[in-house]
């Protein structure tokens, strides 16, 4: 079974339409997400433009924020204090990755938690380390939300995970560890936890035999075809967050994308599995929207 990306972010996408078309027929204004990038790195332009036409697409007033590569800590620092503030935007992002120059973690750390819907605060991870409510990282929310669209339960299964980012690895193991989650406004994923996660990474030691116990592999490490077909165990579940170039002479660009997953090779031995491109890929962008929803509905002061 394919775990179509594409369908689900699209059926998503129909509901938040349905909910912000409710909020402005009861007279209330649009939620609106600010996008901060900072120079011209073409890979993030892409993200930040595909960003704002899903924003588009569901009624979500999206606002781009630009600065040169130029921009120094300070400049860009007070820029995410005077969004803490503006009242008129429910939650922003910062655009990864930042010129050298700039300390990262700063600039995350600086971001009001409950605007901050990347979900890449100490506060918001803290939180979802607790059981608490907080906005979730997007791409772990979309994994999650996908497995729940497809009706595949983590209770008492075992999960792997490939990769330890803060953005990938270590939340979507949170979320699928944990006694089933808050349930929260435009989360249908509720219900999943309780699995039993096996965190890997590169320093781990007999990789392959680890994964062929998994009932659910994730996939999260930057190389491809990283999974091979003789890691996995007939009927599981695969879930691909790579998304890596590789020259392709046939191809019009001279490059093709594939994930960390050996698609060609797993896809008859698993039970379900995602494209690349076409799985987690759109599935993390409806989250980012579903997480703007969250900020503009909640305003929760905690």
């Amino acid at each position: 079974m394919i775990l179509d990306g594409k369908k689900i972010a699209a059926e998503i996408r129909g509901e938040l339409r349905e909910q912000i078309e409710a909020l402005r027929a009861a007279g209330k204004r649009a939620p609106k997400l600010a996008i901060v990038i900072v120079g011209h790195n073409p890979a993030s332009e892409t993200y930040v433009a595909n960003k704002i036409k899903a924003c588009a697409e569901v009624g979500i007033e999206a606002e781009k924020i630009a600065f040169e590569s130029e921009v120094t800590e300070t400049e860009l620092l007070a820029e995410v204090q005077r969004l803490n503030n503006d009242p008129a935007i429910d939650g922003f992002i910062v655009q990864l990755p930042l010129p050298e120059h700039i300390c990262e973690t700063k600039i995350l750390t600086a971001i009001d938690y409950r605007k901050d819907v990347d979900g890449l605060t100490p506060e918001n991870v803290g939180r979802t380390v607790q059981g608490l409510p907080s906005i979730i990282s997007a791409t772990p929310r979309g994994i999650r939300e996908l497995l729940a669209r497809y009706n595949i339960p983590t209770e008492g299964k075992h999960v792997v995970v490939i990769g330890r980012s803060n953005i990938v690895g270590k939340p979507v193991a949170l979320l699928l560890m944990q006694r089933p989650y808050l349930s929260l406004p435009g989360m249908s994923a509720s219900s999943l936890g309780d699995a039993t996660v096996t965190i890997c990474h590169s320093k781990t030691q007999d990789l392959a035999s680890i994964c062929r116990t998994a009932d659910i592999i994730i996939v999260a490490a930057g190389s491809p075809k990283l999974l091979t077909a003789e890691m996995v165990k007939p009927g599981a579940t695969i879930v691909d967050v790579g998304i890596n170039r590789v020259d392709d002479p046939a191809s019009p660009k001279g490059y093709r994308l594939v994930g960390d997953v050996d698609f060609e090779h797993v896809e008859p031995i698993a039970g379900a599995i995602t494209p690349v491109p076409g799985g987690v890929g759109p599935m993390t962008i409806v989250s980012l929207l579903q997480n703007t929803l969250q900020a503009y509905d909640l305003k929760f002061d905690i």
